[in-house]
This record gives structure tokens, C-alpha cells and sequence, in this order.
């Protein structure tokens, strides 16, 4: 008697036990708007300059356990860049003449895929969570221009970030995200930095959940 006691005692303990993870598991797909921020670098007698940006980013997002998620992603924003030489190492002429080669500008468009882990928490309609992963980005020059060249890089990507509740399937994304890579060498004019450089990416979007 015992003994059947204590398998069912087990057995409804392990059925408990599913039910928690079904009920904590959940997957979703977003999608967020976010602003991308570069800093400048600098390095083989050449100035990289960035402009910043705005993209967009679409995440299919699986959470099992507080600490097991993962997620794939896909981000877009243009990457415009601006290479020129140090004003030290300008061959410049007397006073009045011109100082150098132009600075070249390169009109470009940057692809993001990345694979992320991903912990979280819920508490009420509030779901904070942590993330890290990487990935490749490829930086592709637009059209009509000359000198030229695209690039891929692998990138590595960290954020933090919290899901609010609104409907029973539908939230609203707050997150921020940065992106850690090797400046691209997009002209054939100038000399690659060769520098780690970082991107900022501060989005809000919306999440369905399935």
C-alpha cells in the first residue's frame, strides 16, 4: 500500500512538474524599430567615420526555463561610412593649397543574422531578460558606385531588455542591444582601421506570442 502511495506521489509529481515547464514555455516572434550608433575608428593611417542609422529587426524568440531560451534574428539598417587620412600623415602643400587625397564616402546597407541565448523572468506582465549570442554581418555597398567592396564579419551581440503584457498574446519589446565586430573595409581607396568597433541599438517593438 505504501508503495503504490509512493508512486503516485511520484507520478503526480512529475505530471506537476511538466505542467510548470508547459506553462513557462513560450514562443514568439517580434519585430522592433531601433536607432544604430557607431563611433569612429582609427587605426593603418585611416579615419573610419559611421553614420548613424535606423533599422528594423524581426526575432523568432523560444523561452523553456528561466535560464534555457534561444532565439534567431534578422536586423537591417543602412551603414553609410566615411574613410579619410589623420591630418598628421597629409601630405599637404604651402598655406592655401589643397591638403591631401578626399575623404571617400561609401553609401552602404548592413545584414544582421545572429543566434542568441536568452534568460528571462516573468513577473506579472513584466518579463525582464538577459541575451548573448553572434552571428555574421555583411555590409553591402549600394549600387552605381565605384571602388568598392562588400564585406562579412562575424559579430558578437549582448543586450538586456523587458516584455510588457498588453493582450494575452500580443506585448509590447523594450531592449538594447550592441554589436561588437571588426570595422568594415568597404573602399578599395583606403586602407582597412583593422579596429574593433561597437554598435549601439536601443529599439521598441512589438512581440506575438504563438
Amino acid at each position: 500500500m505504501r508503495t503504490r502511495w509512493m508512486q503516485m506521489v511520484f507520478v503526480l509529481a512529475g505530471l506537476a512538474a511538466m505542467c510548470s515547464t508547459a506553462a513557462f514555455a513560450q514562443t514568439d516572434v517580434a519585430a522592433s524599430l531601433y536607432g544604430a550608433f557607431t563611433g569612429t575608428t582609427s587605426g593603418n593611417d585611416t579615419i573610419q567615420s559611421p553614420s548613424n542609422a535606423a533599422g528594423g529587426l524581426l526575432e523568432v524568440r523560444h523561452i523553456a526555463k528561466p535560464w534555457a531560451g534561444y532565439e534567431a534574428t534578422y536586423a537591417y539598417n543602412r551603414a553609410n561610412q566615411v574613410y579619410s587620412f589623420p591630418v598628421s600623415v597629409l601630405p599637404c602643400p604651402p598655406p592655401g593649397g589643397p591638403c591631401g587625397p578626399a575623404p571617400a564616402p561609401v553609401s552602404a546597407n548592413a545584414h544582421e543574422v545572429t543566434g542568441d541565448w536568452v534568460a528571462s523572468v516573468k513577473a506579472g506582465k513584466i518579463r525582464p531578460f538577459a541575451l548573448a549570442g553572434g552571428g555574421i554581418l555583411f555590409d553591402e555597398p549600394s549600387s552605381g558606385q565605384t571602388s568598392t567592396t562588400a564585406t562579412t564579419k562575424p559579430v558578437f551581440v549582448y543586450g538586456a531588455g523587458l516584455d510588457y503584457g498588453l493582450l494575452p498574446h500580443i506585448g509590447l519589446r523594450l531592449q538594447y542591444r550592441g554589436n561588437l565586430y571588426k570595422a568594415p573595409d568597404l573602399t578599395t581607396l583606403f586602407t582597412s582601421t583593422d579596429a574593433f568597433t561597437h554598435t549601439a541599438e536601443p529599439m521598441i517593438g512589438v512581440y506575438f506570442r504563438l
